[in-house]
């Protein structure tokens, strides 16, 4: 065993808590602040009528004390009042810190009346608007969505354990993943039983759930749309390899059928579901509320972030009462004390964060007017290390403040991340960013003659032509993440 003596970087809690902060999305955000608001008993939070009634004191005229700076860093925990004070004053004397706490009230004040809230409505349509948020309600599963129709099939009681065993191993897509022979072998049912509730199951909604693989999947969707005898039906039953490599010819000789009508019976092939259980994808279910706003107003651009979901703080009159009460005790003084820094940096914390994500809009908007005015083919590259900066903070504070965070522009809802792009060089010694180039290669794709595709060589030299270039490997990396196929699989006869 053996003592030494080391050097660490250790966080503090606040620092901590300022950067979980400043990395929460607006929900996250509103999660964390409520919670402060229940550990935290000299923090309440200010209703829409007072911070309504403090902005018309604003506007009024009323000579509001001076904003604190939000890039200010807080204030240091460790400072304590009492010793700005005269030595020969009582050391429990706490009317400066109270002259202090209602000049801090007054500026808190002016700070709510400066964050833009957005003007509600008449009661009713606030009441309207509550009651749309309560309509929210979690979607059904594909487990529950079966089990339900489980109940209402022509299943006998006996037979219902079978379905929910077969139900309970089909996965989020729709699959049944193990064999019936699996099954019955591990719970001691019949295999005659299990294939014979497996074909009430296959019959539920959504259509084609239950399969074991892609060509059990499209033909049940096809059986249930009465398409048995259709050409559809045999090429999926006896051509599914050769339809998987669009080997049409092939087909078209297996079937005695000409090539146009292959090619029209892929089409209908391509409008089946090959995942049923999609639609029930918890992924599905995201709901995203933008940070930032980027509006035009005239030939500018003007960036506001969403204050309207975000608590706005204060501290409690009733505690500002108690501290300029000279009978309590030491201890409950101390404990008001603490309370109240620890309030006074976190609504500190959550104003810096508003004014770093603000700035940092600011600086993307102004490097990227262009996207703003005319879309996605004129994104500029541009790093994080670009806009921090500029800001004046360091680039993992950027990394953090944009992370999972969206913004709303003339062009759609994007998440700040989309913005930050690596570059190609052009010929003409410009950067163009990886998104806009990928953005060229599918509208290229797009254009192209369906009976002669292009390959990703022709492709490069399109592009070369226009002064960008880049290797093959990139063109067919950027066509995958496209989701286009290769120039075989994409060729119509």
């Amino acid at each position: 065993m053996s003592q030494r003596l080391t050097q660490s970087l250790v966080l503090a809690p606040q620092l901590q808590q300022s950067l979980a902060l400043l990395q929460a999305p607006t929900l996250e955000l509103k999660a964390l602040v409520e919670q402060e608001l229940q550990q935290n008993p000299v923090l309440e939070e200010a209703t829409a009528a007072e911070m309504e009634q403090q902005e018309k004191e604003t506007r009024d005229g009323e000579s509001p004390a001076e904003v604190a700076d939000p890039a200010e860093p807080p204030a240091d925990l460790n400072h304590d009042p009492a010793s700005e004070k005269d030595h020969s004053e009582p050391m429990d004397d706490f009317q400066a810190e109270f002259e202090r706490l209602v000049q801090l009230d007054q500026e808190w004040r002016d700070h709510f009346a400066q964050t833009n809230i957005p003007q509600r409505g008449s009661a009713e349509e606030e009441e309207k608007r509550q009651f749309r948020f309560d309509s929210l309600v979690a979607s059904t599963s594909l487990q529950e969505l079966l089990l339900e129709q489980v109940r209402e099939s022509s299943l006998t009681t006996d037979m219902w354990p079978i379905a929910e065993m077969l139900i309970g191993n089909v996965d989020d897509y729709g699959y049944l993943k193990a064999s019936t022979a699996e099954l019955a072998a591990s719970t001691g049912v019949n295999l005659e039983q299990v294939e014979q509730v497996l074909k009430v199951v296959q019959s539920f909604d959504p259509s084609g759930v239950g399969a074991r693989d892609l060509r059990e999947c499209l033909m049940l969707q096809l059986e249930r749309a009465g398409e048995k005898d259709s050409l559809e039906y045999r090429i999926v039953s006896d051509f599914m390899e050769a339809l998987g490599k669009r080997r049409i010819p092939e087909i078209a000789r297996g079937t005695g059928t000409e090539v146009d009508e292959v090619q029209d019976a892929l089409e209908n092939i391509a409008r089946l579901e090959p995942r049923p259980g999609r639609a029930f994808l918890p992924d599905n279910d995201q709901y995203i509320l933008p940070e930032v706003f980027v509006t035009r107003s005239g030939d500018d651009f003007v960036v506001s972030t969403n204050n309207e979901h975000i608590p706005h703080l204060r501290i409690s009159n009733t505690y500002k009462d108690l501290m300029s009460q000279g009978e309590n005790s030491a201890e409950v003084k101390n404990y008001i004390r603490e309370k109240i820094r620890a309030g006074k940096f976190l609504i500190k914390s959550l104003h810096q964060r508003q004014q770093t994500i603000v700035n940092i809009a600011r600086e993307i908007v102004n490097r990227q007017r262009e996207f703003m005015e005319k879309g996605v083919s004129h994104l500029k590259p541009l790093t994080m290390v670009q806009v921090a900066e500029v800001v004046g903070v360091h680039e993992t504070t950027v990394s953090r403040a944009v992370s999972g965070k969206y913004m709303q522009t003339p062009q759609g809802i994007f998440e700040m991340k989309y913005f930050f792009t690596a570059g190609i060089q052009t010929a003409s010694g410009d950067g163009m960013s990886n998104t806009s180039v990928k953005d060229m290669i599918a509208e290229i794709f797009e254009r192209e003659n369906a009976t002669k595709p292009l390959s990703d060589q022709e492709v490069v030299k399109m592009l070369k032509e226009k002064g960008i270039v880049i290797a093959r490997r990139t063109v067919a990396k950027y066509r995958t993440e496209l989701n286009i196929l290769p120039s075989n699989l994409r060729k119509q006869y």
